[in-house]
Formats: C-alpha cells, sequence, structure tokens
C-alpha cells in the first residue's frame, strides 16, 4: 500500500479523498489550518507555514510519497485578494516543490487542484504573469487592486498553466503532474459562498447551467483525484481533467 500526503484535507474534497485513500489500506498526511483531524498544522498562505508543512511531511515519508494532492484553496468571495493568490497559487506550489524529492523516490504522482471556472470568469495576464514568475509580493499587491473573482479565477489558471510547463521537468523524474477542474462541489467552502449576497445570485445562475443538472459530492471529485493517483493513470501525464457535469463543453464546445 502507499503513502499520500494532502493539504486542505481536514473537510471538503479533501477529506474525502483522504478516507478513500485510508480505506483501501493506504497512509496518509493530512495538512491543514484546521488542528481537527491535521497531522500537521500549518497556514499555506505564509512561507513559515508553507516550510512547517515540508519539513513535517518530510519528518513522516522519509522513504518516500506515492503521491501528493495540495488540495488547500479559497475561493473567489474571500477578502483580501491577495490572501486566495498567497495559499490558492503560492502556497500549492511552493509545497509541490517542496515534496518533488519525496515523490521522486516513490516514482509517484502530484495532482493539482485547478477549476472549471478558470478560463471562464475573466483573466487578468499581468497578474498571471506574475505569478508565473513566482513574484509573490507584485501579484499580491496587484490583485489586492482588482477584486477575488479574479484573484481565484487566476490563481486556478495559473496552476494548470504551471503543471503543463513543468510535465517534462517532472516526468524525467518519475512523477506524473496532472491536474483536476472541479465544477460547483457541495463543500463548506462553496456554502460559504452562498452565505454571501454580493455573489449569491450569481453562483445560483452558474450552478443552473451544469448540464447535468446537479453539483457535485466532494467524493465524485475525489474519485477523479484517485484516479490519477494511481497505476490505471500510469499513461496520464500533463492532463487537465474536467469534472464539472458537462459545464465546461457546454460553455467552450470548441476550446480543448
Amino acid at each position: 500500500m502507499g503513502i499520500y500526503a494532502l493539504t486542505g484535507a481536514a473537510t471538503g474534497i479533501g477529506a474525502a479523498l483522504s478516507r478513500q485513500l485510508r480505506e483501501a489500506g493506504n497512509d496518509t498526511i493530512v495538512v491543514d489550518v484546521k488542528a481537527e483531524d491535521a497531522d500537521i498544522v500549518a497556514d499555506l498562505s505564509t512561507a513559515a507555514g508553507r516550510k512547517s508543512a515540508v519539513e513535517g511531511i518530510q519528518a513522516r515519508a522519509p522513504e518516500g510519497l506515492d503521491g501528493f494532492v495540495p488540495l488547500a484553496g479559497l475561493g473567489g468571495h474571500v477578502t483580501p485578494p491577495s490572501l486566495i493568490a498567497r495559499l490558492n497559487y503560492f502556497g500549492a506550489i511552493a509545497c509541490v516543490e517542496g515534496v518533488r524529492d519525496l515523490v521522486a523516490r516513490r516514482q509517484g504522482a502530484v495532482v493539482l487542484i485547478s477549476s472549471n471556472s478558470a478560463p471562464g470568469l475573466g483573466v487578468n495576464e499581468e497578474y498571471l504573469g506574475l505569478l508565473a514568475a513566482g513574484e509573490e509580493s507584485a501579484a499580491c499587491e496587484l490583485i489586492d487592486t482588482l477584486n477575488s473573482a479574479l484573484a481565484y479565477a487566476g490563481s486556478k489558471l495559473a496552476i494548470a498553466r504551471w503543471m503543463r510547463h513543468h510535465v517534462t521537468e517532472y516526468a524525467k523524474c518519475g512523477i506524473r503532474l496532472n491536474a483536476v477542474a472541479p465544477g460547483v462541489t457541495r463543500t463548506p467552502m462553496t456554502d460559504a459562498v452562498y452565505e454571501n449576497p454580493q455573489v449569491r445570485e450569481a453562483m445560483l445562475a452558474y450552478v443552473a447551467s451544469i448540464p447535468v443538472e446537479r453539483t457535485a459530492a466532494p467524493e465524485e471529485i475525489a474519485n477523479a483525484i484517485r484516479f490519477l493517483l494511481g497505476p490505471e493513470a500510469s499513461f496520464v501525464c500533463g492532463s487537465v481533467l474536467f469534472v464539472d457535469g458537462g459545464q465546461d463543453a457546454s460553455q467552450r464546445p470548441d476550446q480543448m
């Protein structure tokens, strides 16, 4: 059986994935800002928290990881927008790079979390460029002059771009990089979005456009991540798997 490290796995999709992996006989290392159900408590929006998380994973998996999934993230309703950039993008990438050697040691897989909304909510190319360049302070300063929706969409698009730009480099180390792009999923994060009166109506309209006419359960997204982590996906590398009830295809049928 394997050993996997997951961030943001105390609730939502991460909790479902951790449960599935453990039920299959695997060990999981859970990193979360919440102490409950976390093996390592760390705030990945900060440099100190990222360092603590990586060191904690290294201590618990000295022989390597079979897989790593950076699930910790914030939705587009959170303020300030820079907090979204710090956690969703810089926190995720710092942890992936920090555990790279551990995953390579066991020829494992990394699955990043993008979003089906990333291509559709509008982007700011200057912000995306600063994310890609690793310019955290400048990216955060810029996005705080814009808005949280752009911060979220940009962070998730940048995650997918980072994955595709690094897929060859990581593959040469024996690591498969992929990403999932979930649609609207019933989690505490999306519950908070529904409760925000400024975005509630837009959220309801977005959900109404899903072809299968429902939102996802956390387990359904976890199923896709688990597939990409496992041996059945041994030749899947550099892909973004949309798990969104057909929404991306219905809204952008000529793009792929």
